[in-house]
Protein backbone atom coordinates (compact mmCIF):
# COMPACT_ATOMS: atom_id res chain seq x y z
CA UNK A 1 0.00 0.00 0.00
CA UNK A 2 3.23 2.49 1.07
CA UNK A 3 4.22 2.02 -2.60
CA UNK A 4 0.95 2.82 -4.21
CA UNK A 5 0.48 6.06 -2.13
CA UNK A 6 4.22 6.87 -3.43
CA UNK A 7 3.41 6.44 -6.66
CA UNK A 8 -0.19 8.17 -6.80
CA UNK A 9 1.62 11.38 -5.54
CA UNK A 10 4.46 10.75 -7.75
CA UNK A 11 1.53 10.75 -10.65
CA UNK A 12 -0.94 13.76 -9.18
CA UNK A 13 2.42 15.62 -8.68
CA UNK A 14 2.96 15.87 -12.46
CA UNK A 15 -0.91 16.59 -13.38
CA UNK A 16 -1.01 19.90 -14.15
CA UNK A 17 -3.92 22.57 -12.69
CA UNK A 18 -4.72 25.78 -14.54
CA UNK A 19 -7.26 28.34 -13.62
CA UNK A 20 -8.41 29.49 -16.58
CA UNK A 21 -10.42 32.84 -16.96
CA UNK A 22 -11.11 34.33 -20.25
CA UNK A 23 -11.02 30.93 -22.36
CA UNK A 24 -15.00 29.99 -21.99
CA UNK A 25 -13.81 27.31 -19.52
CA UNK A 26 -14.38 26.67 -16.07
CA UNK A 27 -11.53 25.35 -13.51
CA UNK A 28 -10.66 22.15 -13.23
CA UNK A 29 -8.24 19.41 -13.06
CA UNK A 30 -7.79 16.41 -15.74
CA UNK A 31 -4.96 14.68 -17.57
CA UNK A 32 -4.10 15.68 -21.50
CA UNK A 33 -5.13 13.24 -24.22
CA UNK A 34 -1.55 12.13 -25.35
CA UNK A 35 -3.54 10.77 -28.78
CA UNK A 36 -4.65 14.40 -29.82
CA UNK A 37 -2.16 15.84 -32.06
CA UNK A 38 -1.76 19.31 -31.66
CA UNK A 39 -0.45 21.13 -34.62
CA UNK A 40 1.84 24.38 -34.32
CA UNK A 41 3.61 26.70 -36.62
CA UNK A 42 6.60 28.30 -36.03
CA UNK A 43 8.28 31.53 -37.62
CA UNK A 44 11.48 31.61 -38.81
CA UNK A 45 13.44 33.75 -36.92
CA UNK A 46 13.21 35.51 -33.32
CA UNK A 47 9.47 34.99 -32.80
CA UNK A 48 9.99 31.15 -33.35
CA UNK A 49 13.33 31.17 -31.41
CA UNK A 50 11.41 29.83 -28.27
CA UNK A 51 10.02 27.08 -29.81
CA UNK A 52 13.30 25.03 -30.60
CA UNK A 53 13.47 23.49 -27.04
CA UNK A 54 9.87 22.20 -27.03
CA UNK A 55 10.69 21.23 -30.93
CA UNK A 56 13.26 18.72 -29.81
CA UNK A 57 11.95 17.63 -26.62
CA UNK A 58 8.97 16.85 -29.06
CA UNK A 59 11.30 14.90 -31.10
CA UNK A 60 12.49 12.87 -28.43
CA UNK A 61 9.25 11.84 -27.27
CA UNK A 62 9.37 13.64 -24.05
CA UNK A 63 6.89 16.11 -23.80
CA UNK A 64 3.24 16.13 -22.49
CA UNK A 65 1.45 16.27 -25.56
CA UNK A 66 2.01 14.91 -29.21
CA UNK A 67 3.02 17.90 -31.73
CA UNK A 68 3.00 18.24 -35.12
CA UNK A 69 5.13 21.16 -35.39
CA UNK A 70 6.03 22.86 -39.21
CA UNK A 71 8.44 26.15 -39.47
CA UNK A 72 7.41 28.56 -41.74
CA UNK A 73 8.92 31.78 -43.22
CA UNK A 74 5.90 33.83 -43.95
CA UNK A 75 3.56 34.62 -41.35
CA UNK A 76 0.55 34.99 -44.28
CA UNK A 77 1.08 31.11 -44.51
CA UNK A 78 0.73 30.80 -40.24
CA UNK A 79 -2.65 32.30 -40.39
CA UNK A 80 -3.86 30.95 -43.32
CA UNK A 81 -3.24 27.15 -41.33
CA UNK A 82 -5.29 29.31 -38.51
CA UNK A 83 -8.14 30.00 -40.87
CA UNK A 84 -8.26 26.60 -42.66
CA UNK A 85 -7.99 24.54 -39.40
CA UNK A 86 -4.74 22.91 -40.65
CA UNK A 87 -2.88 24.39 -37.37
CA UNK A 88 -4.20 24.54 -34.11
CA UNK A 89 -1.31 27.13 -32.55
CA UNK A 90 0.67 29.68 -34.22
CA UNK A 91 3.33 31.62 -33.90
CA UNK A 92 2.87 35.78 -35.13
CA UNK A 93 4.03 38.95 -34.89
CA UNK A 94 1.35 40.74 -32.87
CA UNK A 95 -0.32 43.13 -35.54
CA UNK A 96 -0.74 39.71 -37.65
CA UNK A 97 -2.26 38.39 -34.77
CA UNK A 98 -4.85 41.24 -34.05
CA UNK A 99 -5.71 41.47 -37.82
CA UNK A 100 -6.35 38.17 -38.28
CA UNK A 101 -8.74 38.44 -35.22
CA UNK A 102 -10.29 41.26 -36.73
CA UNK A 103 -10.59 39.64 -40.20
CA UNK A 104 -12.20 36.06 -38.57
CA UNK A 105 -14.99 37.71 -36.29
CA UNK A 106 -12.36 36.60 -33.22
CA UNK A 107 -11.31 33.26 -34.27
CA UNK A 108 -8.11 33.15 -32.52
CA UNK A 109 -6.99 34.52 -29.43
CA UNK A 110 -3.74 36.05 -27.72
CA UNK A 111 -2.19 32.69 -25.49
CA UNK A 112 1.05 34.57 -24.82
CA UNK A 113 3.63 37.20 -25.88
CA UNK A 114 6.93 35.34 -26.60
CA UNK A 115 8.90 37.96 -28.12
CA UNK A 116 9.51 41.99 -26.97
CA UNK A 117 11.24 44.87 -29.29
CA UNK A 118 14.25 43.33 -31.07
CA UNK A 119 14.90 46.27 -33.76
CA UNK A 120 17.69 48.66 -33.60
CA UNK A 121 18.76 51.39 -36.00
CA UNK A 122 21.95 50.58 -37.60
CA UNK A 123 24.51 52.92 -39.38
CA UNK A 124 27.84 52.29 -41.46
CA UNK A 125 29.90 54.59 -39.65
CA UNK A 126 29.33 57.66 -42.04
CA UNK A 127 26.66 59.03 -39.67
CA UNK A 128 26.93 59.92 -36.38
CA UNK A 129 23.45 58.88 -35.01
CA UNK A 130 22.83 59.10 -30.91
CA UNK A 131 19.01 60.41 -31.34
CA UNK A 132 16.28 60.55 -32.90
CA UNK A 133 16.85 64.10 -33.30
CA UNK A 134 19.94 63.01 -35.17
CA UNK A 135 17.47 61.50 -37.73
CA UNK A 136 16.08 65.06 -39.47
CA UNK A 137 16.69 64.92 -42.95
CA UNK A 138 17.95 61.64 -43.45
CA UNK A 139 16.71 58.76 -45.29
CA UNK A 140 16.41 55.25 -43.54
CA UNK A 141 15.68 52.25 -44.97
CA UNK A 142 13.41 50.23 -43.17
CA UNK A 143 11.70 46.44 -43.80
CA UNK A 144 7.98 46.59 -44.15
CA UNK A 145 5.07 45.85 -42.19
CA UNK A 146 5.92 45.90 -38.10
CA UNK A 147 8.88 47.71 -38.56
CA UNK A 148 8.09 50.68 -40.96
CA UNK A 149 5.24 50.91 -38.15
CA UNK A 150 6.62 50.76 -35.19
CA UNK A 151 9.26 53.11 -36.61
CA UNK A 152 6.69 55.92 -38.21
CA UNK A 153 4.87 55.58 -34.41
CA UNK A 154 8.41 56.46 -32.79
CA UNK A 155 9.46 59.18 -35.11
CA UNK A 156 6.08 61.08 -34.74
CA UNK A 157 6.43 60.87 -31.38
CA UNK A 158 9.83 62.29 -30.75
CA UNK A 159 8.56 65.46 -33.27
CA UNK A 160 9.81 64.15 -37.00
CA UNK A 161 7.09 64.10 -39.78
CA UNK A 162 7.70 61.61 -42.14
CA UNK A 163 8.19 62.35 -45.48
CA UNK A 164 8.63 66.02 -44.47
CA UNK A 165 11.52 65.65 -41.43
CA UNK A 166 12.54 61.82 -42.48
CA UNK A 167 12.83 59.68 -45.50
CA UNK A 168 11.49 56.32 -44.16
CA UNK A 169 12.56 53.84 -47.75
CA UNK A 170 11.28 50.95 -48.09
CA UNK A 171 13.12 49.64 -51.16
CA UNK A 172 14.56 46.73 -49.37
CA UNK A 173 11.19 45.35 -48.45
CA UNK A 174 12.70 42.50 -46.21
CA UNK A 175 14.91 42.09 -43.15
CA UNK A 176 17.58 39.68 -45.16
CA UNK A 177 18.02 41.54 -47.94
CA UNK A 178 18.42 44.84 -45.87
CA UNK A 179 20.98 42.96 -43.91
CA UNK A 180 23.25 42.37 -47.24
CA UNK A 181 22.67 46.22 -48.53
CA UNK A 182 23.73 47.69 -45.32
CA UNK A 183 26.39 45.34 -44.81
CA UNK A 184 27.98 46.15 -48.25
CA UNK A 185 27.68 49.43 -48.46
CA UNK A 186 24.58 50.45 -50.59
CA UNK A 187 22.96 51.72 -46.87
CA UNK A 188 24.46 54.04 -44.83
CA UNK A 189 21.13 54.05 -42.29
CA UNK A 190 18.73 51.30 -41.61
CA UNK A 191 16.51 49.82 -39.24
CA UNK A 192 17.29 45.97 -38.34
CA UNK A 193 16.32 43.30 -35.98
CA UNK A 194 17.63 40.44 -34.41
CA UNK A 195 19.76 38.17 -35.14
CA UNK A 196 19.99 40.46 -38.64
CA UNK A 197 22.01 42.57 -36.64
CA UNK A 198 24.18 40.28 -35.33
CA UNK A 199 24.71 38.95 -39.05
CA UNK A 200 25.22 42.28 -41.02
CA UNK A 201 27.74 43.53 -38.08
CA UNK A 202 30.04 39.94 -38.45
CA UNK A 203 30.00 40.46 -42.25
CA UNK A 204 31.24 44.50 -41.90
CA UNK A 205 32.90 44.88 -38.43
CA UNK A 206 32.73 49.05 -39.40
CA UNK A 207 28.23 48.85 -38.47
CA UNK A 208 27.69 50.42 -35.31
CA UNK A 209 24.01 49.86 -33.23
CA UNK A 210 22.97 53.37 -32.57
CA UNK A 211 19.72 53.17 -31.10
CA UNK A 212 18.03 49.98 -29.38
CA UNK A 213 14.27 51.04 -30.01
CA UNK A 214 12.80 48.89 -27.49
CA UNK A 215 15.02 51.64 -25.08
CA UNK A 216 13.42 54.91 -27.16
CA UNK A 217 10.28 52.96 -27.36
CA UNK A 218 10.15 53.01 -23.45
CA UNK A 219 10.75 57.17 -23.51
CA UNK A 220 7.72 57.68 -24.97
CA UNK A 221 4.70 55.23 -24.19
CA UNK A 222 4.61 52.65 -21.14
CA UNK A 223 7.60 51.05 -20.31
CA UNK A 224 7.46 47.20 -21.76
CA UNK A 225 4.75 47.73 -24.21
CA UNK A 226 7.20 47.57 -27.07
CA UNK A 227 5.65 43.55 -28.10
CA UNK A 228 6.26 42.25 -31.35
CA UNK A 229 5.88 38.41 -31.46
CA UNK A 230 3.09 35.98 -29.62
CA UNK A 231 1.35 32.73 -30.09
CA UNK A 232 -2.41 32.55 -30.86
CA UNK A 233 -4.96 29.57 -30.50
CA UNK A 234 -7.76 28.84 -32.82
CA UNK A 235 -10.93 29.57 -30.23
CA UNK A 236 -12.50 26.67 -31.17
CA UNK A 237 -9.75 24.35 -30.63
CA UNK A 238 -9.53 25.76 -26.89
CA UNK A 239 -12.87 25.46 -26.00
CA UNK A 240 -12.73 22.12 -27.45
CA UNK A 241 -9.20 21.33 -25.91
CA UNK A 242 -8.61 23.56 -22.71
CA UNK A 243 -6.12 21.44 -20.96
CA UNK A 244 -4.17 20.64 -24.04
CA UNK A 245 -3.90 24.26 -24.41
CA UNK A 246 -3.14 24.59 -20.54
CA UNK A 247 -0.17 22.10 -20.85
CA UNK A 248 0.85 23.39 -24.88
CA UNK A 249 1.64 26.86 -22.73
CA UNK A 250 3.58 24.98 -20.24
CA UNK A 251 5.82 23.57 -22.09
CA UNK A 252 6.07 26.48 -23.97
CA UNK A 253 7.40 28.55 -21.21
CA UNK A 254 9.86 26.17 -20.26
CA UNK A 255 11.13 26.15 -23.46
CA UNK A 256 11.47 29.72 -23.48
CA UNK A 257 13.50 29.66 -20.21
CA UNK A 258 15.60 26.99 -21.73
CA UNK A 259 16.65 29.76 -24.22
CA UNK A 260 17.48 31.93 -22.45
CA UNK A 261 19.75 30.22 -19.30
CA UNK A 262 21.21 28.05 -22.13
CA UNK A 263 21.99 30.09 -25.36
CA UNK A 264 24.73 27.90 -26.77
CA UNK A 265 22.80 24.88 -26.45
CA UNK A 266 19.13 26.51 -27.68
CA UNK A 267 21.23 27.87 -30.46
CA UNK A 268 21.82 24.89 -31.74
CA UNK A 269 18.62 23.37 -31.19
CA UNK A 270 17.26 26.46 -33.61
CA UNK A 271 19.39 25.56 -36.31
CA UNK A 272 18.50 21.78 -35.98
CA UNK A 273 14.64 22.48 -35.51
CA UNK A 274 15.08 24.99 -38.72
CA UNK A 275 14.17 28.13 -37.08
CA UNK A 276 17.50 29.79 -37.95
CA UNK A 277 20.38 28.68 -40.45
CA UNK A 278 23.44 29.11 -38.11
CA UNK A 279 23.49 28.19 -34.30
CA UNK A 280 26.49 30.51 -33.21
CA UNK A 281 24.69 33.20 -35.05
CA UNK A 282 21.52 33.01 -33.09
CA UNK A 283 23.19 31.89 -29.65
CA UNK A 284 24.99 35.57 -30.11
CA UNK A 285 21.83 36.96 -30.79
CA UNK A 286 19.60 35.49 -28.51
CA UNK A 287 20.45 38.16 -25.35
CA UNK A 288 19.61 40.98 -27.74
CA UNK A 289 16.29 39.18 -29.07
CA UNK A 290 14.32 40.02 -25.93
CA UNK A 291 12.31 36.74 -26.05
CA UNK A 292 9.74 36.59 -23.17
CA UNK A 293 7.03 34.14 -22.11
CA UNK A 294 4.64 37.09 -20.69
CA UNK A 295 0.87 35.85 -20.30
CA UNK A 296 -2.32 37.03 -18.58
CA UNK A 297 -3.37 40.44 -17.21
CA UNK A 298 0.50 41.62 -17.63
CA UNK A 299 -0.20 40.52 -21.84
CA UNK A 300 -3.33 41.82 -22.14
CA UNK A 301 -2.03 45.41 -21.28
CA UNK A 302 1.01 45.32 -22.62
CA UNK A 303 -0.42 44.20 -26.24
CA UNK A 304 -3.73 46.54 -25.87
CA UNK A 305 -1.19 49.24 -25.16
CA UNK A 306 1.26 48.33 -28.59
CA UNK A 307 -1.73 47.93 -30.63
CA UNK A 308 -3.83 51.58 -29.53
CA UNK A 309 -0.18 52.97 -30.65
CA UNK A 310 -0.35 51.04 -34.14
CA UNK A 311 -3.74 52.13 -34.45
CA UNK A 312 -2.88 56.03 -34.72
CA UNK A 313 -0.26 55.47 -37.55
CA UNK A 314 -1.52 52.55 -39.28
CA UNK A 315 -4.67 51.07 -38.28
CA UNK A 316 -5.18 48.86 -41.38
CA UNK A 317 -2.29 46.89 -39.82
CA UNK A 318 -4.23 45.46 -36.99
CA UNK A 319 -7.29 44.99 -39.10
CA UNK A 320 -9.02 48.55 -38.54
CA UNK A 321 -9.47 48.68 -35.30
CA UNK A 322 -7.78 47.55 -31.33
CA UNK A 323 -9.51 44.06 -30.59
CA UNK A 324 -11.43 43.76 -27.55
CA UNK A 325 -11.34 41.70 -24.46
CA UNK A 326 -11.98 38.48 -25.88
CA UNK A 327 -8.53 38.83 -27.80
CA UNK A 328 -6.90 37.94 -24.98
CA UNK A 329 -6.76 34.11 -23.34
CA UNK A 330 -6.58 34.83 -19.67
CA UNK A 331 -4.54 31.80 -18.00
CA UNK A 332 -2.76 30.71 -14.69
CA UNK A 333 -0.36 27.96 -14.73
CA UNK A 334 0.55 25.37 -11.73
CA UNK A 335 1.84 22.64 -10.98
CA UNK A 336 0.11 20.70 -8.33
CA UNK A 337 2.17 19.55 -5.25
CA UNK A 338 1.43 16.28 -3.38
CA UNK A 339 3.88 15.32 -0.55
CA UNK A 340 4.51 12.77 1.01
CA UNK A 341 2.08 11.74 4.37
CA UNK A 342 4.07 12.53 7.26
CA UNK A 343 5.19 9.43 8.83
CA UNK A 344 5.26 9.11 13.00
Amino acid sequence: MTHLRKLTAVLLAVIMVFALAACGQKDDTAAVDKDLTVNVVALNGTTGFGMAKLMSDSKAGTTALSYNFTVETDPSNATAALVNGTADIAALPTNAAAALYNKTDGAVQVLALNTRGVLYVVTDGTESITSFADLRGKNVCVPVQNPTFIFQYLCEKNGLTVGTDITIDNTYAQPAELNTALASGEVHIAVLPEPMVTIARAANPALTVALDLTAEWDKVAPAGSLVQGCVVVRKAFADEHPNEVKAFLTEYQASIEYLTAEPDQAGQMIEEAGIFAKAAVAAKAIPNCNVCFVSGADMQAALTEFLTALSTVAPQSIGGKVPGDDFYCILKLSLIHISEPTRH
